[in-house]
């Protein structure tokens, strides 16, 4: 073979289309993920990397050689979530990662779930240690941690006397929390308030009420539709003089006055390790559903000063990160 033929044979092997690799003996697996956030939102960018990272830490990588991944993103919008949850699965991908229930569009196609609440109860699995069918994955939150929230809401607010329980009751596994709210309640002599929202402006009235009169706390339910208007929410309690906890770092960053909760992060690098398994060829209702093992705290301490809060050192010295 002369140079001349050997540099035409070497620009038709890089040509080859992906499809053409393939049949050489590597198989490229088609991974579908949906996003319940905004395209451009920071922190499920973060996210997403952590989840691709880990995959090509598996040997997996996303570059096009063994892996294709068809991302989709909702904008916070259940009803485009929907839709794309059905487009997924039309792609016939070889399996999907969710943070959002897909079990109505498919009962053949790998799900592995992320950043949900109880899947249990909402019905992704039947159980947790043997899940069966086609779904697997990782619960983001344990039914306690209701109960937590407003105990580091009343730390830190010690004239709290009622406490607003926000969530939207489309998206958000409330019901698994409320035992453990009622039962702080009663502990803390509070009375606790349910506010289901829908939309940006029941999330604003629900907050103009609750600041009406002083003693009044906000917490935030954690799910797919509170973490897309968190902004709203977070800019809503700073104008109507309320204290609130969130559930994650990105809501004390961005101005909340006190977040506990998963570090999610590490729930998406876990989930690539489900991803390649099953990939490899164990079946995801034998995958026992996991559960968090990180948690992380903060607190915005400018946040508190334009509350007239005085942040307990009890509370400084658990947080991972005070913001100043």
């Amino acid at each position: 073979m002369n140079r001349r033929e050997f540099i035409a044979a070497l620009g038709a092997a890089v040509a080859w289309p992906l499809a053409a690799r393939a049949q050489q003996g590597e198989r490229i697996r088609r991974i579908g993920v949906l996003m319940p956030d905004d395209e451009n939102d920071p922190v499920s960018k973060v996210l997403l990397s952590a989840f691709t990272q880990m995959l090509a830490g598996l040997g997996r990588t996303t570059d096009g050689r063994n892996v294709r991944i068809d991302v989709r993103w909702g904008g916070g919008d259940p009803n485009r979530i929907r839709a794309l949850a059905q487009e997924l699965v039309g792609l016939q991908p070889d399996i999907i990662l969710a943070t959002v229930a897909l079990q109505r569009e498919t009962r053949t196609i790998p799900i592995v779930f992320v950043n949900v609440g109880d899947p249990v109860a909402s019905g992704l699995v039947a159980r947790l240690g043997r899940p069966s069918g086609n779904v697997t994955g990782f619960a983001t939150y344990e039914a306690t941690l209701g109960g937590k929230w407003l105990q580091l809401l009343s730390e830190i607010a010690p004239g709290l006397k009622r406490a607003v329980i926000m969530f939207n009751p489309d998206t958000a596994p409330a019901s698994a929390f409320m035992p453990s709210l009622e039962k702080a309640a009663r502990s803390l002599k509070l009375v606790p308030i349910t506010a289901p929202v829908h939309d940006d402006v029941e999330i604003e009235m629900a907050i103009i009420a609750l600041g009406r009169e002083p003693g009044g706390g906000l917490v935030v339910i954690p799910d797919n539709f509170t973490f897309a208007y968190r902004a709203q929410i977070i800019s809503a309690v700073a104008g109507n003089n309320v204290p609130a906890v969130y559930s994650g770092f990105v809501h004390a960053r961005g101005g909340g006055l006190l977040s506990y909760g998963v570090d999610r992060v590490d729930l998406f690098r876990r989930a690539a390790s489900y991803v390649d398994r099953i990939l490899r060829g164990e079946k995801p209702g034998d995958l026992p559903v996991q559960f968090p093992t990180k948690y992380e705290m903060a607190v915005n301490l400018k946040t508190a000063k334009a509350l007239g809060l005085a942040v307990p050192r009890s509370i400084l010295v658990r947080a991972d990160e005070v913001i100043e």
